[in-house]
């Protein structure tokens, strides 16, 4: 077989889509399929978070709960931060090896490295295990809470970062949920 030189770009082209499809394809959710919502009884997304769940009031952690959980879920993974710290992105929660089965976590979640249903807590940036919630220097900041549906459990210690849990759930994500909450210092 021959192969010209013009070809090679196009081989090459057609080799790297297909190698990304492939990559992508466990994130596609079957025809008809809701996709994996994430919400809270707190705040609706986009709107501001009460300071019960802040640094301006009890700190204790905001109740989510979640839909359309995918088929071939072994566990979730959550972080929470703000991208607009003037740090760079600021994070204020790690949790994962959350249970397959579980749909919600209630408020006010000790800071204890496991959970009372076997989840297991990361370090957040106020360098602590569990919960750390809003507590922006100034004006109105963003706080993104993702949740991850995996295919495996992870083997990660109590303690992990959020770049250990990224590194740790690369090629295994299925589904993927996101709330925005906002808040500004009272």
């Amino acid at each position: 077989m021959v192969i010209r030189s013009h070809t090679i770009p196009v081989f090459l082209f057609l080799a790297v889509s297909f190698a990304m499809a492939v990559q992508a394809a466990p994130n596609r959710k079957k025809e008809g399929e809701s996709p994996m919502q994430l919400s809270s009884s707190a705040f609706e997304s986009g709107e501001m978070i009460p300071s019960q769940y802040t640094c301006d009031g009890a700190d204790v952690s905001i109740p989510l709960s979640w839909t359309n959980a995918p088929e071939g879920v072994r566990s979730f993974a959550l972080i929470v931060d703000d991208p607009d710290a003037p740090v760079g992105t600021w994070v204020h929660w790690v949790m994962y090896n959350i249970p397959a089965d579980v749909r919600a976590l209630p408020e006010n979640i000790p800071a204890d490295p496991q959970t009372e249903n076997g989840a297991v807590q990361g370090l957040n940036d106020f360098r602590r295990i569990g919960y750390g919630g809003p507590c922006p220097p100034d004006g109105t900041h963003r706080y993104f809470f993702r949740l991850f549906a995996l295919d495996t459990e992870l083997g990660l210690e109590p303690g992990a970062s959020r770049d250990e849990l990224l590194e740790a759930i690369e090629g295994h994500v299925i589904a993927k949920a996101e709330l925005m909450g906002r808040y500004k210092r009272q």
